[in-house]
């Protein structure tokens, strides 16, 4: 009776086998958007491919998903090839997707993002390469096509604004497939001829058309050129790879003009204040000095100059006074010194100090004759010693003993024979 019942994998496996068996679901070409984007930890991704009223899973193991030269995300239309079979343990049928690009504008969005992040890291937008722009150009190169309204409008505002500057064109194409060598090679060319700055770009249009100032050779290019850059891209939303490596990006072409050169009123206004500000500082100059020379003129020196020296000659008078002053009061020191001494005891008696030294002199002489060990000898007595050494006690030789005996007046050797 149950034998007419079937197990739920049965029927998930007999689908999954007549679907496994269609040649039209086994290749498949779809497109649509990407959502519920999943990366597994194993490489395998995992989202829903859905349009506008519908949508499928989708799964990519890693075997191909290694294979791709973009990073998936939710949002991003894709095209994709593979077949639609079923997930049996869920009852559920999906596309297993072989091999997936990113669908029109998208490819070229990745590839925009993918050279602007490339040329990011090796510095070619950094602050510290950007070019000092001059102020009042002689000569400017204009990088564009030679027909529409781009080269016009920055001829045209070159010359309103500052008709002393020389606008010069470099025509190149500005779209197409031969657009960017061609844009290299006139870039190179304006900076070889020697202008002050370049202006490079074109009117607005689609990122197919703005494409070629994307390019990579445009981009190193621009960064290389001796000669400041202004970009003028498009319109004002629109930012290309050109846009980071110049040296100053232009919303516009005209912008671009106007960033290039001055305004002639403007230098006008400018020179103006100039020349009232001169005016005045000359003028106030003028009358500092007037006034400066007015005081010398009333000063009281310049009216009695002669009062000057007389000063000075006062000056005089009252240094070298003093300098004599001083002068008789060391000479008067002096002599009181000198009257002092000629009238000391001393030089009233000068032998009695002399006798009272020689005095003094017979003292100490005699003085030394009593504690000088040797003047007893002058009285009849003797040193003993044997090797220098003075003996004071009889037990310090013995019989036989070579002694020196030192007299008043000369040595004498003696043998010790008895000792009591």
């Amino acid at each position: 009776m149950n034998d007419k019942y079937l197990k739920i994998s049965e029927v998930n496996n007999y689908i999954k086998s007549i679907l496994d068996e269609d040649h039209f679901l086994n290749k498949v070409y779809l497109k649509g958007e990407i959502s519920n984007f999943k990366n597994h930890t194993r490489g395998h991704l995992y989202f829903t491919l859905k349009d506008d009223t519908s949508r499928i899973n989708a799964v990519m193991f890693l075997s191909y998903a290694s294979k791709l030269t973009f990073e998936p995300e939710d949002g991003m239309n894709v095209l994709v090839e593979g077949r639609i079979s079923a997930y049996p343990n869920q009852g559920t049928y999906q596309i297993y997707i072989e091999k997936m690009d990113v669908d029109g504008l998208g490819a070229l969005y990745i590839e925009y993002e993918k050279l602007k992040k490339k040329l990011a890291s090796e510095g070619l937008f950094n602050q510290e390469y950007k070019k000092k722009i001059p102020k009042y150009p002689e000569k400017i190169g204009v990088v564009t096509a030679s027909t529409g309204a781009a080269v016009k409008d920055i001829m045209s505002t070159i010359k309103r604004r500052f008709p002393l500057c020389e606008a010069i064109l470099f025509p190149c194409l500005v779209q197409g497939k031969d657009a960017a060598p061609d844009i290299v090679k006139q870039l190179k060319k304006a900076d070889e001829f020697g202008v002050d700055t370049i202006i490079v770009g074109r009117g607005g249009g689609s990122i197919e058309d703005l494409w070629a100032f994307n390019e990579e050779i445009v981009a190193r290019a621009i960064f290389q050129l001796k000669t400041p850059v202004i970009s003028a891209v498009g319109h004002e939303i629109d930012w290309t790879i050109a846009d980071f490596v110049a040296d100053l990006r232009a919303p516009t072409p005209t912008g671009a003009a106007e960033m290039a050169v001055p305004m002639v009123i403007d230098l006008n206004n400018q020179i103006d204040n100039y020349k009232i500000r001169l005016n005045k500082f000359i003028k106030n100059l003028i009358n500092t000095k007037f006034i400066n020379l007015r005081n010398l003129k009333n000063s009281y020196i310049l009216k009695s100059p002669m009062s000057m020296y007389e000063i000075k000659m006062q000056k005089l008078d009252s240094l070298i006074e003093n300098l004599n002053h001083s002068i008789k009061n060391v000479l008067n020191q002096k002599d009181k010194q000198y009257e002092k001494i000629k009238m000391s005891y001393i030089m009233q008696n000068p032998m009695h100090l002399i006798l009272d030294k020689k005095n003094k002199y017979e003292i100490l002489l005699n003085t030394l004759k009593l504690v000088n060990p040797l003047g007893i000898l002058e009285k009849g007595y003797s040193l003993v010693s044997i090797d220098n050494k003075l003996i004071k006690n009889k037990r310090e030789v013995k019989v036989n003993d070579l002694v020196d005996i030192k007299l008043y007046e000369g040595k004498i050797k003696a043998i010790v024979k008895e000792i009591e």
